[in-house]
């Protein structure tokens, strides 16, 4: 068990040197005995050792661990790739800081607190059960799972580990790809002293180098711009080998990043980019200024023995390849952040990215202030994966419960799009995905109401309502308009970003669905029947199926919890294969 997740947990900006601290940890609930847990599974799972459902809202870590005598000299960084909720973090009994936010990590620098005879490292944990302002997602905060609500997750779930690093290092890298240009823009910065130090990049492409760049005297935070594609237009064409990332050609660009002090490496850092464009135009989708018809699939991000917590780095690979073989060719992350290793694995594989955290289910000015923070970090970490083309602030108006008639309501929503939008402007921005949206770049619409399999009325209802723009934006889904009162139609691309949640289990009296189905047989010719509903849509540019796996009672994946198709994935594909829309009329 203590091998569990040994693999660099940030493929983004890596280093040679660092610690996993991941394996057997000392846990508490409140202030009872210790007891012995496996990080970074949270003590809901089974994979902790635990596998306890009790509601408890305070838990503590400790572990202790040596460090190597070779890094004596150096500042040492502890990093904890994600803890539900808030987290205080001591190393020898003196406080290094706290974080709040479950959704990505933090790190704090303990040199100070190191005796280097025997670490002990305490994190206090404190995840509300009940709060419903906290970005919980689809956490209940009842203690059973029930429909679309699942186990809570508590504590540690990402990996914690060290490095050590000189004192002059590189702080951060940061990609703005420009297609139409052939550049890329590539914001930096660093903690050594400008009049001494260096920073050199060498940029390449399938092990062949593209450009070296090199910063003398740089100044704590700039920027350059790389010409990567030499003025040759053919490299943004596919069907010529091309340099452009996009599923079917996942190209990325290695960098390997030098900060030199005088005549000496004072840090080295290997990362990576993609070049790639999204855009809107006429009611499509636009991917490296070529019409993109989305084919995704909705992901929860759930294991049935870890939750939260893939069991090791292959899952990850796994569920990318079998959404793949199904013809699809990205997914919405629903209500999750996902580890960095999942988008790493995104990028290498060619899957695009819908991102969201998860939400706050009521509304208060503490869940707008969480809510901001969150989003700010989750930006920041993951701006440079170019598998994320879409930002999901909202779902389905969670969090912003009377959106449809609270000014204040919208004017969150307004905020969150336009925030993004400044943090961010290479990517799109959902302002409310399902219904009662804002300010938005894709109009994204749910609708489950494709009737049981022998409602001949609810099917030809359902045919009817994605039939055209106007069924689609005019028609009342879950009770809810799909633009507020105040905003309206512009134009924008219209998916349909959640619908089916077929369910199919067998002898399972708790499985939960929108409709229910018997077998494999059936389970196909509903899907195919839903489908053929969208093909025959004039006005969709695109779809997200609900969804890739069984999660506890809702049984409504296309695969089992343990990643076993239902159906074999090729009669999937064939289906997917029919949508195939180049031009949508709006």
């Amino acid at each position: 068990m203590e091998e569990l997740r040994n693999e660099y947990p940030r493929p983004q900006f890596m280093r040679k040197e660092w610690k996993n601290l991941n394996g057997k940890w000392d846990f508490r609930f409140g202030h009872e005995n210790w007891q012995e847990i496996i990080v970074p599974f949270v003590f809901q799972s089974r994979l902790s050792g635990i596998g306890s459902n009790r509601m408890c809202d305070r838990v503590t870590y400790r572990k202790t661990c040596r460090l190597s005598e070779e890094w004596k000299g150096k500042e040492i960084l502890l990093h904890f790739g994600a803890v539900d909720y808030e987290c205080k973090v001591f190393v020898n009994g003196r406080y290094q800081g706290k974080h709040e936010g479950g959704n990505v990590g933090f790190s704090m620098n303990i040199t100070e607190a190191l005796t280097w005879e025997g670490e002990e490292i305490v994190a206090e944990v404190f995840d509300p059960c009940k709060d419903e302002t906290i970005p919980r997602g689809k956490q209940y905060w009842l203690q059973e799972p029930d429909s679309i609500w699942y186990t809570r997750t508590t504590g540690i779930w990402q990996t914690v580990w060290m490095e050590p690093v000189n004192s002059d290092r590189i702080q951060c890298l940061k990609y703005t790809p420009d297609i139409d240009n052939g550049t890329v823009r590539i914001d930096y910065s660093h903690t050594g002293n400008k009049s001494d130090c260096t920073l050199e990049l060498d940029i390449s492409m399938d092990e062949e180098e593209v450009a070296r760049v090199s910063v003398s005297h740089p100044e704590m935070a700039g920027n350059i711009t790389v010409d990567v594609f030499h003025n040759q237009i053919f490299r943004t064409s596919t069907h010529h080998g091309g340099w452009c990332w996009s599923p079917d050609n996942p190209k990325l660009f290695k960098v390997k990043a030098v900060l030199w002090r005088g005549k000496e490496t004072a840090d080295e850092v290997e990362s990576y980019f993609g070049m790639r464009k999204i855009h809107t135009d006429q009611g499509m989708v636009y991917l490296n200024n070529r019409p993109f018809y989305q084919k995704l699939i909705l992901d929860q991000g759930y294991w049935k023995d870890s939750l939260m917590t893939a069991r090791c780095d292959e899952d990850f690979k796994k569920d990318i390849l079998l959404a793949k073989e199904m013809g699809f060719n990205g997914c919405r992350k629903h209500q999750k952040t996902e580890d960095p290793r999942f988008l790493y694995w995104a990028d290498r594989l060619g899957y695009i990215v819908w991102e969201e955290i998860g939400a706050c289910v009521q509304f208060s000015d503490e869940a707008v202030r969480r809510t901001i923070d969150e989003w700010m970090e989750v930006v920041e970490r993951d701006y440079n994966h170019p598998c994320i083309v879409t930002w999901v602030p909202l779902n389905e108006s969670w969090g912003v419960p009377f959106i449809s008639v609270d000014r204040r309501q919208q004017e969150f929503s307004q905020t969150l799009y336009h925030l993004l939008k400044s943090f961010d402007s290479t990517r799109l921005v959902v302002g409310n995905d399902g219904w009662e949206m804002t300010e938005t770049d894709l109009c994204a619409i749910h609708n489950y109401d494709h009737g049981e399999k022998n409602d001949e009325k609810a099917h030809a209802k359902f045919r009817e309502s994605l039939s055209c723009r106007e069924e689609l934006l005019y028609t009342y889904t879950a009770g809810r308009k799909i633009f507020v009162d105040g905003w309206k139609d512009r134009g924008q691309p219209v998916l349909l970003t959640e619908f089916g949640g077929i369910s199919f289990a067998e002898q399972d009296d708790k499985a939960w669905g929108y409709t229910c189905i018997r077998d494999g047989a059936e389970l196909e010719k509903e899907y195919e029947r839903i489908l053929d509903a969208i093909c025959a849509s004039d006005s969709i540019a695109g779809f997200c199926y609900t969804q890739l796996a069984d999660v506890e009672q809702e049984t409504n994946g296309l695969l089992t919890c343990d990643r076993v198709p239902k159906i074999r994935t090729e009669i999937i594909r064939k289906i997917n294969d029919r949508v195939n829309k180049k031009r949508i009329r709006i």
